[in-house]
């Protein structure tokens, strides 16, 4: 079906005949959004894409704007570049939102090849009329922050080898746009949509990649290791999984949350401190965790101090300490989080955040849009520069599957006489296999 076989078209609908003048910006842009939304329910991708092109591409070209009909009019009376670009954002995040929510990803790659291929054959203008000021602000867009945004979605399932490095971790940056309350509610509900299909693969590559990695009939049927850790990852994630049973991370988190269920918030301040690092044996770990960390936290909203702990606070002090472990104000990796990675521990780091988001699940956006942060502000720099951020990130990943609700990891040890002289007390890797069973919901 083509966009002229349908009901619906924008030289139909009275709603863009009328004839506007000093007509308010936020009326303009809904027209314009509603036009947008009516059209990609009904019409195919390839018209609305051809729909869209005309409208913030094409008719920048035009001879006359006289002739431009309805809603192109109406995109000629937004004379701001902010007021511009904002809608363009949000135009285009309808059409993505609803792609995604149909997995037609081919036509939101569509969608941004467009700018692409926009900036690759027109050239800037040199006078400034007002057809070409916008297309001075169209090239501004393409050169923006909220451009590369955009961009994830289309190229999330790339081969993440040929890309810059922080492409491999486009499932945090989709966490960090999701949350942010700047965005649209299309873009956040596309960002979180997004993010959770990127989550949802690497799990089952995961659990594939270990369960074909350790089976002697793998041969050409293994799945690729989705990590970077190459052979050490079998090791890592045994490590990971043998913290299990009475002493795992989940009981003992749900031990702390009912013996701090009616202290005062000082208290559950001084017990979270403990907890935190509870079974660490890192000593210089837990000595720089106490000195850097204990003095800012108690005093922290002291002026709830005698306040019975409740969900919100809960909530407020593990996201307040993920700061302090990671970046706090968004721009700058947090001391903390440098003076412990520099001691070498990034699997240590991990532990205590895992330990956060088991009792405070509702952090966990606020994690990993912390990450998101962290890998903004270590762009600029090489692979080779970057590697001990990327083993965290990588750890911090592979971490968090194997706690994820939807896949569970076991730990099975072989026969004994295999490994007959190894030590009885102390954890030999090579000794177990590790199996994971993905539940119905992946």
């Amino acid at each position: 079906m083509t966009a002229n076989s349908l009901p619906i078209t924008h030289t139909e609908q009275p709603f863009f005949k009328e004839k506007v003048k000093n007509i308010d910006i936020q009326v303009i842009q809904e027209k314009i959004y509603i036009f947008l939304i009516e059209i990609v329910k009904v019409w195919s991708p390839e018209d609305v894409l051809r729909e869209f092109k005309r409208l913030f591409i094409e008719n920048f070209d035009s001879v006359s704007l006289d002739s431009a009909p309805g809603i192109y009019r109406l995109l000629y009376l937004i004379d701001n570049e902010q007021d511009f670009h904002h809608t363009l954002k949000r135009c285009c995040y309808i059409l993505v939102n609803n792609w995604e929510n149909n997995r037609k990803y081919k036509h939101i790659q569509e969608l941004v090849q467009i700018f692409i291929d926009y900036k690759s054959n027109k050239q800037q203008a040199k006078s400034y009329n007002q057809d070409n000021i916008y297309r001075i602000w169209l090239k501004r867009f393409i050169k923006s922050k909220d451009f590369q945004e955009l961009k994830l979605f289309a190229f999330k399932n790339e081969d993440k080898t040929k890309i810059h490095w922080r492409n491999r971790y486009t499932s945090y940056l989709l966490v960090a746009q999701s949350v942010d309350n700047n965005n649209s509610p299309e873009q956040q509900e596309a960002a979180r949509k997004a993010s959770k299909q990127l989550k949802d693969k690497y799990k089952f590559e995961l659990a594939m990649y270990i369960a074909r990695s350790q089976s002697n009939n793998s041969g050409k049927t293994r799945y690729q290791n989705p990590s970077i850790l190459g052979d050490e990852l079998l090791r890592l994630i045994k490590a990971i999984v043998v913290k299990k049973g009475v002493f795992s991370y989940e009981n003992i988190a749900n031990i702390f949350l009912k013996q701090t269920k009616n202290q005062t918030f000082r208290n559950f301040k001084k017990s979270l401190q403990k907890y935190l690092i509870y079974s660490v044996r890192q000593q210089n770990f837990v000595e720089t965790l106490n000195q850097q960390l204990l003095d800012r936290l108690l005093n922290w909203k002291s002026e709830y101090d005698e306040e019975i702990i409740d969900k919100d606070l809960l909530l407020r002090t593990c996201n307040r300490i993920i700061d302090y472990l990671t970046i706090e104000n968004t721009q700058e990796p947090s001391p903390l989080f440098v003076l412990l990675l520099s001691q070498g521990h990034p699997l240590t780091l991990v532990i205590v955040l895992l330990k956060i988001i088991l009792i405070s699940p509702n952090s966990r956006s606020h994690l990993e849009a912390r990450i998101a942060h962290l890998i903004h502000h270590y762009e600029q720099y090489s692979e080779t520069e970057c590697k001990w951020l990327i083993n965290f990130i990588e750890i911090f990943s592979i971490t968090f599957a194997i706690y994820a609700e939807n896949v569970e990891y076991n730990l099975v040890k072989v026969e004994e006489k295999q490994h007959q002289h190894t030590c009885k007390s102390q954890f030999n890797p090579d000794a177990y296999r590790v199996f994971s069973q993905l539940k119905l919901d992946i």
